[in-house]
């Protein structure tokens, strides 16, 4: 996997690249987007904790599938509130530390159910 950041065009703004090459893809899995309900079946009230568990559903998917963060190639993320994106963006880039994949984030008027802040998908290669 390769990033691809052009000279000829702004740097990413964030924790992202503005392309990402896949020279030899072997394995592609393709993650639905991933929303705050823990194993009970509660959705938590504040962006936070709503984005942790997104963010660790998101581990737990890629390291059943023998993956990990690094092979994240692209993520779109999708938020109901401007307010939250400082809040979002620090929590996202705990998660991915150095790797900057591909990556599209919206803010939308609403998502699945009404207590969702935010959703995650991601497209990763072996």
């Amino acid at each position: 996997m390769q990033s691809v950041n052009p000279t000829t065009i702004p740097a990413p703004n964030g924790t992202y690249s503005h392309g990402v090459l896949l020279h030899r893809p072997e394995n592609l899995l393709f993650i639905s987007g991933q929303v705050a309900i823990d194993q009970a079946g509660v959705i938590p009230d504040s962006l936070e904790a709503q984005a942790e568990l997104v963010w660790n559903n998101l581990h737990a998917i890629l390291k059943e599938a023998g993956m990990s963060m690094a092979n994240v190639v692209k993520l779109m993320s999708f938020l109901t509130r401007a307010d939250d994106f400082a809040a979002f963006a620090r929590i996202r880039a705990r998660h991915l530390g150095a790797h900057r994949p591909a990556s599209t984030l919206l803010v939308v008027s609403a998502l699945a159910h009404p207590k969702f802040l935010v959703e995650v998908e991601a497209i990763a290669v072996r």
